[in-house]
């Protein structure tokens, strides 16, 4: 069944050190469902990735964290990576956004080391999540039930633990979005500042 996100806006947020795999394949799926899909960086312009310890595909950055607001967005894509996720969790403005994603019950798909994220924003108190296995006493000293399958979903989360789960991870978040478009729970108050020429 082809799961349709026609004009539901999804932040992809990552810096340079992001899993290759983990940003460019939810990117596609989205892209293929209809999704209005924007890549944030620290700010507009390239961002690099890697496959996992070699240098990888560099991705455009749509926008800047500074541009980024919840209710500018439906749903927001996290993909790991550990420097990538190392310094996103102490970006500025980012543990904003993604309390307000949560908040107001708009899913958050966090992949590999994308957790540490969730973790700095105080978000994971009493949730039952997945990460990449070296991550997991972070996860639980930040509340979290922590478990060793390839895809979790706790309420708005969606969590998986590394690239092989990607088939997985990509069919849920899909999945999940979709179920949120068709609620109504994500519906942005403005729309998300268009790209400067």
């Amino acid at each position: 069944m082809k799961v349709e996100l026609t004009g539901f806006k999804v932040a992809v947020i990552a810096s340079d050190g992001f899993e290759e795999r983990e940003l460019t394949e939810p990117l596609a799926a989205l892209k293929a469902a209809g999704a209005d899909v924007r890549v944030v960086g620290p700010k507009r312009g390239k961002i690099q990735g890697v496959r996992h310890m070699e240098l990888g595909a560099a991705v455009d950055a749509d926008m800047g964290l500074d541009e980024l607001d919840a209710a500018d967005f439906d749903a927001a894509v996290l993909p790991g990576g550990a420097v990538n996720a190392d310094f996103l969790r102490t970006a500025p403005g980012l543990k904003e956004f993604l309390r307000g994603m949560d908040a107001a019950k708009k899913p958050i798909a966090a992949i590999c080391h994308a957790p540490w994220e969730l973790a700095s924003a105080a978000l994971l108190a009493g949730r039952r999540l997945t990460s990449y296995h070296t991550i997991e006493d972070d996860l639980r000293n930040a509340g979290a039930t922590w478990v060793d399958e390839e895809v979790v979903v706790d309420g708005n989360l969606v969590t998986s633990r590394k690239p092989d789960d990607l088939p997985a991870f990509n069919a849920t978040l899909l999945r999940l979005f979709a179920q949120a478009r068709a609620e109504g729970v994500a519906r942005p108050r403005r729309e998300p500042p268009e790209d400067r020429v």
